[in-house]
């Protein structure tokens, strides 16, 4: 299997929630590419229109619920990357991932949260998804949001030029 079909695998449970648009609200670009590096905003897990994993981990959502968040978010940081790549077949490397928890002041499991994205970005991307990881807890995060994730990947370099003698 190739990652892009992993990927497609990974998403299929969540419909064709990845398919449409994954735009930004704001004056600032989804997935960034600066020569091969390539970042991606933070990702909160929307299904289609609506953020369906909401609240503060530990009072309000669980963290089996937050983990589905995370396994969200990095869905759809992988369908932009895919998006922007063509297929995640070019990417070369997950460098790093950012967790953030919205949860409460005793949560201690940020952790337990991130490794449910790592270990799915593992199984799609095989060693090219192994990462360096921060994962925080915060007070809020954007609509409510129980997780957000970003992160920052590298892409393979482009095929060389040939150039042809005389022009």
């Amino acid at each position: 299997m190739t990652r892009q079909s992993r990927f497609t695998a990974a998403c299929a449970p969540w419909g064709d929630a990845f398919e449409g648009p994954i735009q930004a609200g704001g004056h600032y670009l989804p997935v960034l590419q600066h020569g091969e590096t390539l970042y991606v905003s933070g990702q909160v897990p929307r299904v289609g229109s609506t953020v369906v994993v909401t609240g503060r981990v530990g009072s309000d959502t669980s963290l089996d619920q937050a983990r589905t968040g995370a396994q969200i978010s990095i869905l759809r940081a992988l369908a932009l990357l895919a998006r922007h790549l063509g297929s995640l077949d070019d990417l070369a490397q997950v460098l790093r991932v950012t967790v953030y928890v919205q949860c409460s002041d005793d949560f201690t499991q940020h952790s337990e949260v991130a490794d449910a994205a790592s270990d799915l970005l593992f199984d799609i991307l095989g060693d090219a998804g192994r990462h360096t990881r921060t994962s925080v807890g915060v007070r809020q995060l954007p609509k409510n949001a129980s997780v957000e994730i970003d992160l920052i990947a590298a892409c393979n370099p482009p095929p060389p030029r040939l150039e042809m003698p005389g022009g």
